[in-house]
């Protein structure tokens, strides 16, 4: 990473992961622009974050991640959720299952008719395809010549190949492409990878730009506020080695910190609700009721089972031999087991309560997960993951305090709408119905979770409320559409109401969840943004 030796520029991009290392690249690919990245974690360096199997230790390190936990839950019998950010080059597509999702086009003409124009699915697919660098080259809807890489699986568990064999007689499809125009049913998704290695927005889109003259990155420099002069965004005060220094933007200040941090940024900057603000000490420079509001995530049930098979991906003395051997077949062919992304089938439904598109979603582990991974799971086993993909709970982000260096307090309202706990339970009833598909008798596996005690509504339920984790999905705290919704952060361009030389891009601006992984999404939303503000500067 390059030294400071400059302390101006023409656009400061606050952020390194999905959305931020995509706008540095694709912005400084205009040599005229000088381009400043700050990440508040280091390098990506760790092997576990490249090696695709890493993933199943990655949530034990507590340096690459912000370490966060929510509010106690309501409705999940008051329990605070652990929820992993990523804190490192790449952000949390340096941490995530690598699943290639996109959503379905549904998704993204209902943000255009909530007022975010231009962000419909004839205007989206395009940036899709320019981000993707796809296995099976370009066609109508998936691009080759893009810095995300997308593959097939170099690798899949008998277990998995269970799961996806299993949907005959769970009543589904079998699905090749999930980013298809039929995605409903089983399949293996694909995976930001090339050549057996995790494709992060970090690998995929700054490596190749860190050689230019025109780009700065500054890592462990974590920003305190945006500087604003007269409603124009002119710069950022950021710690760096120690120090509080303030850059200069004489363009453009790019808001890329994600769900959690983007909303926090701004608070501490003054642009938030007025009433929050003046509670922590804050002096408002715009009155923005929306900034931290409208959080949105998938919630996760996982209905596991035991069995004796040693299939599974487990800690187990037994497998010892297997893991020396993948190791090997790793280091010289990029092969094998170290290649799986532990999360490699799983597929759409649709519960009782969806309407025209599935509203829930699957990922089977051939293995068990305990904790996030965070404690050890002994013993075979796998399980299906079941989110609801459309939750109509609202939450919020706040602020701890006026200290940059605290935590934002996170409060999803998991479960609060009555529907949510609907598709949650039918999703659940779902799942087990597919792991006890003829395709798995030969394992012997009994249900450890719900378990069969769990048989009515309310006792699914009651499993839920004890049992259910985040997926990683958050969204949607600096929402984007029409000016004159209150409610709004920023308009279709994705700049900040009230302001000049300042836009949110990333995952927050999100008016509404997709039906899927949010990583493929984020990348295509700082696609589109880094076009508009190259016509902006033409």
């Amino acid at each position: 990473m390059q030294k400071m030796s400059q302390t101006q520029f023409d656009f400061i991009v606050i952020g390194a992961g999905s959305a931020g290392a995509t706008l540095a690249a694709r912005l400084t690919e205009n040599s005229q622009f000088k381009v400043c990245l700050i990440e508040a974690g280091g390098a990506d360096k760790s092997p576990f974050i490249h090696i695709p199997f890493g993933l199943a230790f990655l949530s034990r390190m507590t340096n690459l991640g912000w370490e966060y936990d929510t509010e106690p839950q309501t409705h999940l019998n008051n329990r605070k959720l652990f929820w992993p950010r990523g804190k490192v080059m790449g952000g949390s597509s340096s941490l995530n299952a690598m699943c290639y999702i996109r959503g379905v086009p549904e998704d993204y003409n209902l943000w255009s008719e909530m007022g975010a124009k231009g962000w419909d699915w004839q205007t989206v697919l395009p940036y899709f395809k320019k981000s993707e660098k796809q296995q099976h080259g370009e066609s109508e809807l998936h691009g080759a010549d893009g810095y995300l890489s997308v593959s097939d699986l170099r690798h899949t568990n008998p277990l998995s190949d269970s799961f996806v064999a299993a949907a005959q007689d769970a009543g589904l499809d079998k699905v090749t492409d999930f980013n298809s125009t039929k995605r409903e049913g089983l399949g293996f998704y694909q995976v930001t990878q090339e050549n057996g290695q995790r494709c992060s927005a970090a690998k995929g889109y700054l490596s190749p730009a860190l050689s230019r003259s025109n780009l700065t990155v500054v890592t462990k420099a974590l920003v305190e506020k945006i500087i604003v002069s007269d409603g124009v965004a002119t710069g950022v005060q950021a710690q760096i080695n120690g120090e509080s220094v303030a850059l200069t933007a004489s363009k453009e200040v790019l808001l890329s910190a994600g769900a959690i941090n983007s909303p926090q940024v701004l608070m501490l900057s003054g642009i938030g609700p007025k009433k929050h603000l003046a509670e922590k000490g804050i002096e408002t420079i715009v009155d923005l009721p929306g900034v931290g509001q409208n959080l949105q995530d998938h919630l996760d049930a996982i209905v596991q089972h035991r069995c004796k098979s040693r299939e599974s991906y487990s800690i187990s003395l037994a497998l010892i031999p297997r893991y020396v051997k993948a190791a090997f077949n790793y280091l010289f062919n990029r092969k094998g087991l170290m290649t799986s992304n532990v999360a490699e089938a799983g597929g759409f439904d649709r519960t009782q309560h969806a309407g025209d598109i599935p509203d829930i979603q699957y990922h089977f582990l051939p293995a068990i997960l305990l904790n996030h991974g965070r404690t050890t799971a002994f013993g075979y086993g796998y399980g299906v993951h079941v989110c609801g993909l459309y939750p109509k709970s609202r939450g919020e982000i706040r602020l701890g305090s006026n200290n940059p260096k605290d935590l934002a307090l996170i409060d999803p309202h998991y479960l609060e709408h009555p529907d949510d706990q609907k598709v949650m339970i039918d999703g659940v009833r779902r799942a087990r119905k597919i792991l006890a598909a003829a395709a798995f008798d030969k394992y012997h596996s009994w249900e450890i979770g719900p378990g069969p005690e769990a048989q009515t509504d309310e006792e699914i339920l009651a499993f839920i409320r004890r049992k259910a984790e985040t997926i990683y999905h958050p969204v949607g705290t600096c929402k984007m559409g029409r000016i004159e919704d209150t409610m709004t952060v920023v308009d279709p361009e994705l700049k900040v109401k009230g302001m000049k030389g300042l836009r949110v891009v990333d995952a927050s601006v999100m008016p509404t969840l997709v039906g899927g992984n949010t990583n493929a999404p984020t990348i295509m939303i700082a696609e589109r943004c880094a076009d508009l503000i190259k016509q902006d500067y033409q």
